[in-house]
């Protein structure tokens, strides 16, 4: 156990999310004593006032900034303006107060979907600004990726204590299954499920599954997170990665067989791929604090739908 942790006030935002949940356990495991976990319903991060009153209440020396209004293509291409402006006030109003109160150390969390559409694969920090992101990421994308602006402007102008870490595509027990807002992962799987229950002879999957991603496990992920809270005092952004860039038709595969599904599996190529490409360079967390990822793909896909099986209804019950 750290004695760096049961020394802190951590705030840690989202943290009763998907990602929030696995960094809080991860936290309370390391010996963390003081940790608060706001709600939106008691806060309101995209009001200043609020934000200003959620510091002032819990008085937090590291802030852990993980809220995010966030959803697949469907998501993305139906609310693009919400969510871009959701997450713009968000991690600006919070990262802008822990400035104002001078707190301790800031960990803004970022996203992979603030990359150019085209990167070179694996994706390197150097090459978030060769271009824009893939259309249906963009306004998400790009509203984390003004964060990472800030940390640097505050750094230099105030120097401010903040660290910007880019996660690629997480997955893992506790995630979203409701079709609204569902990733990949999430809604391949209850797809799959439910065509094995109602014995159904095909599925339709949208795009040409010619699309790779990197997934990580989401515990891997919150074990990023709180190393680099805890190491980590640059000011360059830092992908957190998997080192696996897998193909969307081999995802599928994988999952066909992982749940025992017989039927035919149909590509409906009118539906967008996403960005063409994705797979990170995880070099500069290993360099930096130590993180490698240390979950096998087929482990947390096995665990995940474990999970979901055993919780289904709060798996797939919608929370935007």
């Amino acid at each position: 156990m750290s004695t760096f942790w049961s020394t802190r006030r951590v705030m840690v935002t989202g943290g009763n999310g998907f990602l929030g949940s696995a960094v809080v356990s991860r936290l309370k495991a390391l010996g963390a004593v003081s940790v608060h976990t706001p709600t939106s319903s008691d806060y309101d991060l995209r009001d200043r006032q609020a934000v200003a009153a959620l510091f002032a209440a819990t008085g937090p020396d590291l802030v852990i900034h993980l809220a995010a209004r966030v959803g697949g293509i469907g998501a993305n291409q139906a609310r693009p303006a919400d969510l871009y402006l959701d997450n713009l006030l968000m991690g600006t109003y919070v990262l802008d107060e822990a400035r104002l109160r001078h707190t301790a150390k800031t960990v803004m969390v970022g996203t992979i979907c603030s990359y150019p559409k085209f990167t070179p694969v694996p994706f390197q920090e150097s090459s978030l600004w060769q271009g824009y992101p893939e259309e249906t990421n963009a306004p998400y994308g790009i509203a984390k990726l003004a964060q990472l602006v800030q940390v640097q402007a505050n750094r230099e102008q105030y120097g401010q204590d903040a660290v910007y870490l880019m996660p690629t595509n997480l997955y893992g027990p506790g995630d979203k299954f409701h079709p609204a807002v569902s990733h990949v992962i999430p809604a391949l799987m209850k797809r799959l499920v439910d065509a094995k229950e109602a014995g159904d002879d095909s599925v339709e999957v949208w795009g040409t599954g010619s699309a790779s991603r990197e997934f990580l496990y989401v515990d891997d992920a919150a074990h990023g997170v709180v190393l680099a809270a805890e190491h980590y005092d640059g000011g360059e952004p830092v992908n957190l990665g998997a080192d696996r860039e897998l193909p969307i038709r081999e995802l599928v595969e994988i999952m066909v067989e992982l749940i025992g599904y017989e039927g035919e599996i149909r590509w409906d190529a009118s539906k967008p791929d996403g960005q063409p490409r994705r797979g990170v360079d995880g070099s500069r967390a290993e360099k930096e604090f130590g993180f490698v990822a240390v979950t096998s793909f087929e482990a947390g896909l096995a665990r995940t739908l474990e999970w979901y099986l055993a919780h289904r209804a709060e798996a797939e019950a919608r929370a935007l």
